[in-house]
């Protein structure tokens, strides 16, 4: 049901901004910009490409707000055009993209203590590397799954071009390897 209501109010909240509520827009932009952001830093893209890549999406939308058929798929159009524009970018560069350890918000944790955090670090740094070894596209995957949720596997079809049907098996598969990956290097 959270999924639900999320869908709604970002719907709601275009509706809005094509009646010209600011507020309404502001709103999307906030909600949305981490899930922008991780997709665009999930593509390869450095700190700066991605924010140009953030700021060119939420542009392109706003041009073509009144055309979205369908307002509660905003999320799945940012997640679709965030792709497309993060691979043109890599195009114009002529370079391949790398997996990329950074986190897109650090949140400091105001009761720091140094040991819960290195082995936090060192679990982060080897789900990195067993990650960074599989497949580019179980990374897209994984990636998108998990920052678009379940009920955007529609739009996450549509920008890996693989059948809805197929996403939650294949994500269990990756995850499978992944956790094969972890395991053999002691990892649990």
């Amino acid at each position: 049901m959270a999924q639900e209501s999320r869908h709604e109010r970002q719907a709601a909240l275009v509706t809005a901004a094509r009646s010209g509520s600011r507020e309404a827009m502001d709103a999307l932009v906030t909600e949305l910009t981490p899930l922008v952001w991780h997709v665009a830093r999930g593509n390869g893209l450095d700190q700066v490409t991605a924010e140009d890549v953030v700021q060119t999406v939420w542009l392109s939308l706003l041009r073509h707000l009144d055309r979205l058929v369908e307002p509660r798929a905003v999320a799945g159009w940012l997640i679709v055009a965030t792709r497309r524009e993060s691979q043109r970018a890599w195009r114009e560069r002529n370079g391949r993209p790398a997996l990329s350890t950074d986190s897109a918000l650090d949140m400091p944790d105001d009761r720091w203590l140094p040991e819960p955090e290195a082995l936090q670090n060192d679990r982060d740094r080897r789900l990195w590397q067993a990650f960074g070894t599989m497949s580019r596209r179980c990374q897209e995957l994984l990636r998108l799954t998990v920052l678009a949720g379940r009920a955007e596997y529609r739009a996450v079809a549509e920008a890996l071009s693989m059948p809805r049907g197929s996403i939650g098996p294949t994500r269990g598969r990756c995850l499978t390897r992944l956790r094969e990956r972890l395991e053999k290097d002691d990892v649990v």
